[in-house]
């Protein structure tokens, strides 16, 4: 009985410091009482863009945010009707530029709807959860 008493105790002093790490190891949650500075990402999800001389050229269906949290790219919805025959671009973040019109938000892109059409399409695999080069 004392034998399966010290086994029990010799295991039981091997586990509980591995489990301490494996649950120990990440930080609490910080929990914000006041929102950040900064712009809510609804001010460009699902935004339609538009040129410089207001045509509306396409709208942002979808945000790359790196592994730093920053935003470098959206990826605008070009050409077709309703959504069929649609096509992603990617453009850099710091190309769209947004501010209030008539209280919405307004964001406009220096370039046509042509050069969207023209440029390379992509494509998301859910199996990479990442946005690839479109199928030609």
């Amino acid at each position: 009985m004392k034998r399966i008493v010290a086994a029990t105790v010799i295991m039981l002093g091997t586990i509980v410091p591995v489990m301490a790490q494996q649950t120990g190891g990440t930080a609490p949650a910080q929990i914000l009482t006041t929102a950040p500075a900064g712009k809510t990402i609804a001010n460009y999800s699902k935004q339609n863009v538009y040129d410089p001389s207001n045509t509306k050229i396409g709208s942002i269906d979808d945000i790359i945010i790196n592994d730093g949290g920053q935003i470098t790219a959206f990826l605008i919805g070009v050409g077709g009707f309703l959504g069929a025959g649609e096509k992603d671009v990617a453009v850099a973040f710091n190309s769209v530029h947004a501010t209030m019109k008539d209280g919405s938000w307004y964001l406009t892109l220096n370039t046509t709807k042509d050069a969207l059409k023209s440029a390379p399409g992509l494509t998301y695999d859910k199996t990479k959860t990442a946005w690839v080069p479109a199928a030609k």
